[in-house]
């Protein structure tokens, strides 16, 4: 079934963005779309999306007592893409402090916050951003304190470390697909697989929600702290707190989102091919409405389908087609 997001202005086609997409429950991929010309399969890397996999490597390799205490709003932000609002950035700080590890150990590096409110903030009290202000700063984190909890290289990066390997075995067992490998934006492995395998791994996620495990854990921590996850705002912040039934989503760069339905033992993934973000959006509603009715009120306004101009007048509209 294509499925493209068509952005209008005065009426006429702008820009039209394919998406491909999957839904995967315990009996395999069940249902899928792609609009990309010839329907070809499509596949990409994982980037962000894969954090809550990526997350529950780490807290393997650290003492159970340890992971028994952790919050969820640590468990969120260990998941996150965040802003660098003071709320994510003070729950790093205190994760740092109670591993015993400071901020030049982590090998994400810097950029500003993506919450342009925080970035400003910084800017008037005269301070540079620094690691943990990159969206990553949360998996850094626990990527290092696993590290240093097993006796490993520091530079947890590589993907011939431990806990990458760790990582690679995982998104394999997981999505049941063989990962292409590349190098993330903050410097870690990201992994090569088709959409439909990414549904396959947040089916798994769903699972373990049901199941109480510690990736379970993840998966509600998630859902209990949206704001820690993303930013106010955001795609993957909005659906958790507004969904009707439990939901768990995770975006990625580029234009990805992963979805677990747990109640539903259901999972997601929807992938917009060029990467914008609008496109996504509009294109994560339109697949839940016709996979997953139900799970979003669909006369809840929905920012991402207006196209505006710099003075906030609707000039267009964003809108997903069927074909």
């Amino acid at each position: 079934m294509p499925l493209v997001v068509e952005q209008l202005r005065g009426g006429l086609v702008e820009t039209s963005h394919p998406i491909v997409a999957a839904v995967a429950d315990i009996t395999g991929v069940r249902w899928s779309a792609d609009g990309t010309p010839g329907g070809v399969p499509g596949a990409c890397f994982w980037r962000s999306s894969s954090k809550p996999l990526q997350l529950l490597s780490s807290l393997e390799q650290l003492p159970a007592a340890t992971v028994s205490a952790l919050s969820d709003a640590d468990l969120a932000i260990g998941a996150a893409s965040h802003g660098a609002t003071p709320a994510h950035t003070a729950v790093v700080a205190s994760l740092l402090e109670r591993f015993g590890l400071t901020e030049e150990g982590l090998r994400c590096g810097a950029h500003w916050p993506s919450h342009d409110e925080s970035a400003r903030g910084l800017v008037r009290a005269g301070r540079a951003c620094s690691a943990i202000h990159n969206n990553c700063s949360g998996k850094h984190t626990f990527m290092l304190a696993a590290a240093t909890s097993r006796g490993w290289d520091p530079d947890y990066r590589p993907i011939d470390h431990p806990l990458q390997q760790v990582n690679a075995a995982r998104f394999e067992d997981w999505s049941g697909a063989k990962a292409g490998i590349a190098v993330d934006g903050c410097g870690v492995p990201t992994f090569h697989v088709p959409v439909s395998a990414m549904a396959t791994a947040f089916c798994r996620l769903a699972t373990e929600m049901r199941a109480g495990s510690l990736a379970g854990r993840i998966g509600w921590a998630m859902n209990h702290e949206p704001d820690l996850v993303s930013s106010p705002g955001e795609l993957d912040a909005l659906l958790m707190r507004s969904a009707r039934e439990p939901l768990t989503a995770k975006r990625g760069a580029e234009g990805l989102m992963c979805i677990a339905l747990p109640e539903r033992g259901v999972g997601i993934a929807i992938k917009c091919t060029t990467g914008s973000g609008s496109a996504l959006a509009v294109a994560v509603r339109a697949v839940l409405a016709e996979v997953a009715p139900g799970v979003l009120d669909p006369d809840a306004a929905w920012p991402w389908c207006n196209v505006k101009n710099v003075v906030g007048a609707a000039v267009g509209e964003r809108r997903a087609v069927w074909t």
